[in-house]
């Protein structure tokens, strides 16, 4: 077991590398590592993925704000449909799918259709209209952002992993979207992961998080996201969607094929 926590601080830190220029905290990725790598219990996944959030999402965050990125109305938008949205999550996610299959089939429905939607995105993306065109109507996304809450809340990804790629689909320049949905991440992470450690006290199992876990991964991923963000300008953005598109699609390939076995 000593070499979790090094581990954890590895994982979280490649990871967030990776994610953070595309406005994906990374969280979508280390649940699965979690439960096949390291063991995390089940539900204990979940809010220990959301206390990664927590931890890493300053990095991520500050380097944004610092280059102006991180500025406009849509990260309040985003936030006011998200936090009811992942409370609801937590209390279905402890109380009606505690199981590791009912569990691993959500993370096979959920990735499975994003990372290919991100290829297909990306391989031929669609016309754009002039800037910001694609930007929902501000009732519409909130209602959405609070339906991704919900699921975010279920799955600990705090719900911008999902929104980004939706928005970015939509038309809009990651460079914006970015910051945002690591915004959302972070607000709705930190209210998820207090709702499981409320919900640990009335319930029983594996409900709180693994916080020298959690705690480590967070920490490998507040250096990954302040770097990830540093390198977005440089980074080319069609390989980035792709690979992301493709570790999401693998991920989610894995997890229906165990289910169905």
């Amino acid at each position: 077991m000593d070499w979790t926590v090094p581990g954890g601080l590895a994982a979280g830190l490649l990871i967030a590398t990776v994610t953070a220029p595309v406005g994906v905290s990374g969280a979508v990725f280390l649940l699965p590592v979690q439960l096949s790598v390291f063991g995390v219990p089940n539900p204990a996944v979940t809010p220990t993925n959301l206390l990664f959030n927590v931890v890493a999402g300053p990095g991520a965050l500050w380097r944004y704000r610092h280059d102006g990125a991180l500025r406009g109305g849509l990260a309040r938008r985003l936030v006011l449909g998200t936090l009811p949205g992942v409370v609801v999550g937590a209390a279905i996610r402890v109380f009606a799918l505690p199981g590791p299959d009912l569990f691993r089939l959500l993370i096979a429905i959920l990735l499975l259709p994003l990372g290919l939607w991100l290829c297909l995105r990306t391989l031929a993306p669609a016309r754009h209209g002039p800037p910001h065109a694609g930007e929902l109507p501000p009732r519409t996304l909130t209602g959405l952002a609070m339906v991704v809450g919900v699921v975010g809340g279920i799955y600990g990804i705090g719900g911008g992993s999902l929104l980004g790629p939706i928005l970015v689909g939509r038309g809009l320049p990651v460079a914006l979207v970015a910051p945002a949905a690591l915004a959302a991440t972070f607000a709705t992470s930190l209210v998820g992961a207090a709702a499981y450690t409320l919900l640990s006290l009335v319930s029983t199992g594996d409900v709180a998080p693994d916080w020298w876990f959690g705690l480590a991964c967070g920490t490998g991923g507040l250096i990954g996201g302040y770097l990830g963000a540093r390198l977005q300008p440089r980074l080319p953005e069609r390989a980035l969607r792709l690979l992301l598109g493709t570790l999401a699609a693998a991920v989610g390939a894995l997890y229906a094929g165990q289910t169905l076995n």
